[in-house]
């Protein structure tokens, strides 16, 4: 019997299918995975933003995650939306618990529409507890700046990805799309080669940019799944995102921030 390459997604519910677990099983599909997931949060949001969170709790989500887990099991886990510590230190329990492999942690604090997602008292938590189970981490720019505790220029985004790799223990992939210039230099530190990666892309002039995170960072979960290394995992994945985007471009839907087009490459 043939078997799936296995990915599980631990983050929350967007109720207009941008981003979050929808997101993250558009991704997982489109690039050659069953998905599962494990729901921490149900937020009520469209294009427009996001009108309120409910958090789902932590017994709920550590049965979640042990019921996947201890049954299909996971190639690949990738985390996302974690609104509180009490909910971090949960999954991260959970995941150890079940012997988690290649572990994609997209620290998601704020949404595309500016929403805080995450409690300011997690923070801490994040950078104490949770960074270190991952193998990969995938900030954008205010994220990393959260975590870093420092403004952080275009000239030092080699320097910041070592940074945040915990002296070497979790490889890292600054994301460029924030900065205002038409080619964006995603930096990839990887912490098991002690190499770095720049990965260039042309700035795409489009509001649907509406999950690009969650996207990538399953993008990456699914291919270690397939078992490729992580600079080809990176790789693979940020043409991936880039061609979700280019070809997103082209779409409208909603009044505000748009989705990529997670299916680019089968429905074009």
């Amino acid at each position: 019997m043939k078997k799936y390459k296995r990915v599980l997604t631990v983050a929350g519910s967007d109720s207009g299918g941008g981003a979050g677990i929808q997101a993250d099983l558009k991704t997982m599909s489109a690039c050659g995975c069953f998905g599962m997931s494990a729901i921490t949060a149900i937020t009520v949001q469209n294009t427009l933003g996001v009108q309120a969170v409910h958090a789902v709790p932590c017994d709920i989500i550590a049965g979640q995650i042990d019921a996947v887990l201890s049954d299909i099991g996971a190639d690949a886990v990738k985390i996302g939306m974690l609104n509180s510590a009490e909910t971090m230190l949960c999954v991260k329990e959970s995941l150890l618990r079940n012997n988690a492999q290649n572990i994609v942690l997209d620290p998601v604090m704020v949404s595309t529409s500016g929403h805080k997602l995450m409690q300011d008292d997690a923070i801490d938590v994040l950078k104490s507890e949770l960074l270190n189970i991952a193998r990969i981490i995938t900030p954008n720019l205010p994220e990393a700046e959260i975590i870093l505790g420092q403004k952080i220029e275009a000239d030092q985004f080699e320097e910041c990805a070592k940074e945040l790799s915990l002296g070497g223990k979790v490889s890292v992939l600054l994301k460029a799309g924030h900065l205002d210039t038409d080619v964006l230099t995603d930096v990839f530190y990887n912490a098991e080669t002690d190499e770095t990666i720049k990965l260039l892309s042309k700035k795409v002039m489009t509001k649907n940019t509406h999950g690009t995170g969650c996207t990538l960072s399953s993008a990456v979960a699914s291919f270690l799944a397939h078992g490729l290394s992580l600079n080809d995992a990176v790789r693979k994945a940020k043409e991936y995102v880039s061609n979700a985007i280019i070809f997103g471009a082209d779409y409208s839907i909603g009044h505000g921030f748009g989705s990529t087009h997670h299916f680019h490459q089968f429905w074009e």
